[in-house]
């Protein structure tokens, strides 16, 4: 083949810096010495670990319904909360966008990340299970062969689809699904009683009609639900629209009646540690005090033994810079989790507490703390159940 040094070039002007670029050193600050001190905590069931899987929005999306059901029923007796299965979920949602991606030739994200409306879909369609019932096939989740060998299945059948599609691609899809994760009960028992999917789902009083999502971005009209545009969201699953500080009083008041929040965030942000704890940090500030050996790679330990290190500056998010986050990519849909509490720190700034699915990792054994600054700024959505919603918000999104 010639080459063409012309194109070679043009190609490498743009790819050089790119990669230069991505090379760049991401900023380690130095762990600040929080203090909290919790004002309002709703009953959460055990940390879970998603280990090697993207199936943080299955993961956090039951643990809320967890906790959903546990303030529906009045249950008081830990021992009493519910254990769902997260993979009687993640393997109906294999299927169905297997289902999707062929019928759009192709044309539809195939992987392993969804977001939280996509369990209640399966639990509306399927109904649950709980986790003694499917358990899965591994003790921990590593999806990787899983992933690879599902997304060229469909990608063959996708290809060959030209020649017409066989009447059996799906059963074998299915079968190979139901090896990795098990096969999905037609019936079980549970304390003496023989349930379905569909009837232990309703015995749980879960209603999957009762859930809405809130965003909130100003490229669509507030008060008006859109499809957020998202890879995730690939059954196109809408959100409402709202003002920011709607959408923080929103939480901020569920939070504090009893429910909690399936959230959708960004976790790439430097100040999202990996020990606990996630600040909006305002990386101007940091900038100015110190080296730059301090501001990219965090102070030398000799250094930082002789002060406590202080709680960084924040950045106070608006609605514009939300937007211009949200456009730049400098907020990405990254992870899913739930807000269950609300604490403040020593200087008084208040954080929510979060629960993540990373096993019982970090300073608080799988419990994040995180501000609510951050939870402003770095919020893709939340979802909350209806009753959570004021009345006047309740009115303006037409919901009954």
């Amino acid at each position: 083949m010639k080459t063409n040094v012309f194109a070679f070039a043009a190609i490498a002007a743009v790819l050089i810096p790119s990669a230069l670029f991505a090379q760049q050193p991401r900023p380690q600050l130095p762990e600040a010495d929080y203090q909290f001190t919790v004002i309002k905590e709703n009953p959460i069931t055990s940390i879970k670990n998603q280990a090697s899987s993207s199936t943080c929005w299955c993961f956090s999306t039951i643990a809320y319904l967890e906790s959903e059901i546990i303030r529906i029923k009045g249950i008081k007796d830990a021992a009493q909360y519910p254990d769902l299965s997260e993979m009687f979920v993640v393997a109906q949602s294999y299927k169905d966008r297997a289902d999707k991606y062929i019928r759009l030739d192709g044309d539809l994200r195939f992987g392993p990340g969804s977001e939280a409306d996509d369990v209640l879909h399966v639990i509306e369609e399927c109904g649950i299970v709980p986790q003694s019932v499917m358990p899965g096939k591994q003790t921990l989740p590593n999806h990787g062969e899983i992933d690879a060998v599902t997304k060229a299945y469909v990608e063959t059948i996708n290809k060959r689809s030209s020649r017409g599609v066989s009447t059996t691609w799906k059963a074998g899809f299915d079968a190979l699904v139901d090896t990795f994760f098990g096969t999905a009960p037609e019936t079980f028992e549970v304390n003496g009683k023989t349930y379905t999917p569909a009837s232990y789902r309703d015995e749980l009083g879960l209603v999957p009609g009762d859930y809405v999502t809130l965003t909130s971005f100003t490229h669509h009209p507030f008060y008006k639900p859109f499809v957020l545009e998202i890879g995730d969201n690939w059954r196109g699953d809408p959100s409402y629209n709202v003002p920011l500080d709607v959408l923080m009083s929103t939480l901020k008041t569920a939070v504090e009646k009893g429910f909690t929040a399936a959230w959708g965030s960004d976790v790439s942000e430097v100040g999202f540690t990996r020990n606990g704890v996630g600040v909006l940090v305002d990386m101007k500030a940091v900038a100015t005090a110190g080296s730059d050996q301090a501001r990219w790679v965090g102070a030398d330990p000799a250094q930082a033994q002789k002060a406590p290190v202080e709680i960084p500056k924040e950045i106070v998010p608006t609605q514009e810079m939300r937007q211009e986050w949200f456009d730049n990519k400098t907020t990405t849909d990254d992870h899913g989790m739930q807000i269950y509490g609300i604490a403040k720190d020593q200087n008084g700034t208040l954080y929510y507490m979060v629960k993540n699915s990373w096993g019982e990792s970090g300073k608080y054994k799988g419990i994040w703390y995180v501000s609510e600054n951050f939870v402003a700024g770095k919020t893709m959505d939340i979802m909350v159940h209806k009753d959570a919603l004021s009345k006047d918000l309740k009115k303006k999104l037409g919901i009954n």
